[in-house]
């Protein structure tokens, strides 16, 4: 079964415009779009992982939750490779990596969509995320603090710090699009939903009816008050139906609910640390049949953990799907120097899946390993 999203695209897609003089990333459309330990599935034939990510002994001082504070050596990279893109080495100060953890699904999961507004798209459900920051904000929640830091930096992007993830980027959409026109096939497949941010993709896998799906963001704050709501928003409505109120209906409902979420798990930290967790936690590990990764390869400095992630989690015969603009201004990064660096690594296997936009050029990768 495929999911269809069916996406007015223009709709939602926010506009691309020279970045501040700080340098941050440059930020979409004054109009914000309002998108913005559970039971662990275990499974027979679980492959036992047999690499262990060996990250770079400097990674303890990462630029960002996702970057190393240089290209790492990868377990089948050359040495003249990395000699080769020394250019793509980070030349700023870098803050310590955020630990990974695994958030649990509450045993009642609807107390996720407490104090939550719950909005339609023309396809999956989402939570307010204005109504989610004004909240933050006015109850002085403990924590990240990322909201007010957002808004004292006027950036939705602080490295190290907030990476993004309580607005979705536009090529998203592009991405979700895609899964309809390309007819993916998720049904029985494992997938990871890097960088999650609100869960879109991962969601669409679970309407497609992946067996397995778990959603990682850099930031805490924004799985437990944005993708966990949504993931349960787009799953109870379908089981909504009309007003019943019989006990033995209700709790039926709960049950079927409850099964299918726990297909589900969620993750916040930096890559590297979410691939040691996710590797330790279990004696057997299934790796991935699909990763999903939206507007994840801005920074260079994040290339070389974000590489090793695909090469640590991807199973032999899986595949990723990235979506990305060609170029970030202020930034530095995009398509054109991600595919540089991977193709210089020689493990991977990239290729262009569609170009939208010939303007702004917004990107479908494919990656396999070769």
């Amino acid at each position: 079964m495929t999911f269809q999203f069916n996406f007015t695209i223009e709709n939602h897609l926010e506009n691309e415009s020279t970045p501040p003089g700080d340098g941050a990333l440059a930020l979409d459309s004054s109009e914000e779009s309002s998108v913005s330990e559970s039971k662990k599935g275990r499974h027979r034939n679980r492959r036992r992982s047999t690499e262990k990510l060996e990250w770079p002994q400097d990674h303890l001082l990462e630029h960002k939750p996702v970057g190393s504070a240089a290209p790492s050596q990868d377990t089948d990279g050359s040495v003249s490779a990395a000699n080769s893109s020394r250019n793509l080495e980070p030349h700023e100060n870098h803050p310590c990596m955020r630990v990974a953890k695994e958030h649990p699904m509450p045993e009642d999961s609807t107390k996720v969509l407490e104090n939550k507004v719950v909005e339609t798209l023309p396809g999956p459900r989402h939570v307010n995320v204005s109504v989610v920051k004004t909240v933050l904000l006015k109850e002085n929640v403990p924590g990240e603090n990322i909201v007010s830091q957002s808004i004292s930096s006027h950036s939705d992007l602080i490295s190290g710090v907030y990476e993004g993830g309580l607005k979705i980027w536009e090529c998203t959409f592009d991405l979700l699009a895609y899964f309809t026109k390309a007819q993916v096939k998720f049904a029985g497949k494992k997938v990871l939903d890097l960088g999650c941010g609100s869960g879109l993709l991962g969601i669409a896998a679970f309407k497609g009816g992946a067996r397995e799906i778990h959603f990682q963001d850099y930031n805490s704050t924004v799985i437990d008050e944005v993708t966990l709501p949504n993931v349960v928003a787009n799953f109870t409505v379908e089981d909504e139906g009309n007003d019943v109120n019989e006990p033995d209906v209700k709790r039926q409902r709960k049950s079927k609910i409850a099964q299918e979420l726990c297909k589900c798990r969620f993750f916040s930290g930096e890559w590297s640390e979410f691939c040691k967790l996710v590797l330790s936690s279990e004696n057997f590990f299934e790796k991935y049949d699909l990763i999903l990764t939206s507007e994840t390869i801005y920074n260079p400095d994040y290339y070389s953990t974000l590489h090793q992630t695909f090469l640590g989690l991807l199973d032999k015969n899986g595949r990723v799907l990235l979506a990305s603009k060609a170029h970030y201004f202020g930034v530095g990064g995009g398509t054109y120097l991600f595919q540089k660096f991977v193709e210089e690594r020689n493990v991977f296997e990239t290729r262009t899946l569609e170009i939208i936009d010939e303007g702004l050029k917004r990107f479908l990768i494919e990656m396999t390993f070769k």
